[in-house]
């Protein structure tokens, strides 16, 4: 038989034992939620990261194209038929007696010079005309060996030798015997290149294609005295070149040696 000792302890010590247990149950929980429970501090999103913006790249600049240097060897200077055939006191024509191909000039004065010339001066010479209202007036293009055997005496018996070799030809050296000169207006005073006509052909005439090919003060090169109105056509590329670069014979441009004199 077993006895219940429950009836052997006072009730008031009784209900201090429970609430004594009562109490360090509920520290005990207490205790433990103060534990488990977040300490309230969060832990800091990280912000992300920012990734440094790129340098902006510059755009390149485009690398100019280099204009191409003037070829001048593009036509032959010794070739008669040559447009660039460059005849002076050193330089006869080969062979001396070349006839070029010509065609007739439709201008005040007629005469013949090559077709390309012909063109470039017919060009010339009507827009002179409607510019200024005035005209040029062709005095001597193309002439023949045979021609110029004639011209070269009759200076000669005018002038004597050494004068007539300062302005005119000998047969065989002679420009307008490739059909690629011309005089103009005047083929005897050199105040022509003072006049409206010659400013305006010593301005302009590199447009159509021409040089004044024996220009002032460069006689001891081209071999010639100035002639304002003796023109010769070398085309518009070489002319414009000339023109830009500012050299005034083709003796300078093309290297080559001064020809004051004749040779023999």
């Amino acid at each position: 038989m077993i006895h219940s000792y429950a009836g052997l302890v006072p009730r008031g010590i009784r209900i201090a034992v429970i609430a004594g247990a009562a109490l360090v149950v509920a520290l005990i929980v207490a205790i433990a939620v103060a534990v488990l429970a977040p300490t309230g501090s969060t832990t800091p999103t990280p912000s992300p990261s920012t990734t440094p913006s790129a340098s902006a790249t510059p755009t390149p600049r485009p690398t100019p194209t280099p204009t191409p240097s003037f070829n001048k060897a593009l036509y032959s200077l010794d070739d008669a038929s040559s447009l660039w055939v460059v005849v002076n006191k050193t330089r006869p024509l080969n062979p001396v007696n070349y006839a070029p191909a010509h065609a007739a000039l439709n201008l005040p004065g007629g005469g013949q010079m090559r077709p390309e010339a012909a063109a470039a001066l017919q060009k010339m010479f009507a827009d002179y005309q409607a510019q200024t209202g005035d005209h040029f007036t062709v005095v001597s293009p193309y002439r023949s060996y045979n021609t110029q055997v004639s011209v070269y005496n009759g200076w000669v018996a005018k002038l004597g030798k050494a004068q007539a070799d300062r302005q005119s030809a000998r047969p065989g050296y002679s420009e307008h015997q490739t059909g690629l000169a011309v005089d103009v207006n005047t083929a005897v005073s050199q105040s022509f290149g003072a006049t409206a006509p010659g400013t305006w052909i010593a301005a302009n005439s590199w447009q159509y294609g021409f040089i004044v090919r024996y220009p002032d003060g460069l006689e001891p090169v081209t071999g010639y005295e100035y002639e304002p109105w003796h023109l010769r056509f070398i085309g518009p590329e070489l002319a414009t070149e000339m023109h830009t670069t500012g050299i005034k014979t083709l003796e300078q441009f093309f290297g080559l040696p001064d020809a004051p004199d004749y040779l023999n």
